[in-house]
């Protein structure tokens, strides 16, 4: 072999040294990047499992939070449903019995006095101008004016008389089997001194304490208590507009309406199996 051809075969082994090495050592380089992606994946999917894991769960809990929510308004609702059934029953026999009072008591042409007892009270009207009578409806009516003073719920002395002659008319034979309802009732004006606050809180505490006062008198009078009942309005049926001192004084007032014997303001039918001895 020559020089030069030996030279070049020492210099072309190195070479392919280096080449063999080389193509040795990139399938390894490639291995390890495909195992290291492959545990950058592995870590990835075992992240995501995770977070999907606790997702399902937060999820459970959110509709066990619903089902429960649900429930509970559910119950609400039942008991707003029942709650309301009830404010419209209530409504409904208010509303009945509002009607029966004005059948009884409003309906004109029904008066329940006799003629006799009909002119005697006609002749106390004349007597006392603060008194007046309805012959249609047999509806009496006092000014609290004539009756108390101010802000009082004591019958003045001087009212004693008229409001005796009339119990003395109703305790006759032709009207002594009637029933007597005493309604009072104020002007808009507001309870304002303090010592008739201390007594009645409001208006509407006012006029049914004088209708009391009324009735008490009526019974020291002769008419018996089981004949009479009391109610109180209060500001809430003025016969005029409270524009005027004048008209405030009319509609400071109380009534006396003169039922039938068998008139039944709120009728009330017992439970038979409630022994109410």
């Amino acid at each position: 072999m020559s020089l030069s051809v030996r030279n070049c075969l020492l210099l072309t082994l190195p070479v392919l040294a280096l080449t063999s090495i080389g193509c040795n050592n990139t399938p390894k380089n490639a291995l390890r990047q495909s195992q290291l992606r492959a545990h950058q994946l592995y870590e990835q999917n075992r992240q995501l499992a995770m977070e999907r894991n606790g997702m399902g769960m937060t999820q459970s809990q959110l509709a066990a939070e619903k089902a429960r929510i649900e429930q509970q308004y559910l119950a609400t609702k039942q008991s707003l449903d029942a709650a309301n059934a009830r404010l419209q029953n209530l409504q409904a026999s208010n509303g009945q019995l509002e009607d029966q009072m004005r059948n009884i008591v409003q309906r004109p042409g029904t008066s329940p006095l006799s003629d006799d007892a009909t002119l005697r009270l006609k002749k106390l009207k004349d007597k006392y101008p603060d008194f007046e009578f309805d012959a249609q409806t047999g509806v009496s009516k006092f000014s609290t004016d004539l009756l108390f003073n101010s802000g009082s719920d004591e019958i003045r002395p001087e009212a004693i008389k008229v409001i005796s002659e009339f119990a003395s008319i109703m305790n006759q034979s032709d009207a002594r089997h009637l029933k007597v309802l005493v309604s009072g009732h104020t002007d808009d004006r507001p309870v304002s001194k303090k010592s008739t606050q201390e007594k009645h809180q409001d208006n509407m505490g006012l006029s049914a304490h004088r209708a009391l006062s009324v009735l008490r008198t009526l019974r020291k009078s002769g008419i018996a208590e089981s004949r009479m009942g009391v109610s109180g309005y209060g500001m809430h049926q003025p016969v005029e507009q409270n524009k005027t001192e004048a008209s405030r004084a009319r509609n400071r007032r109380v009534e006396i309406f003169v039922l039938a014997p068998d008139a039944s303001v709120a009728g009330w039918d017992p439970d038979p199996s409630i022994d109410l001895r």
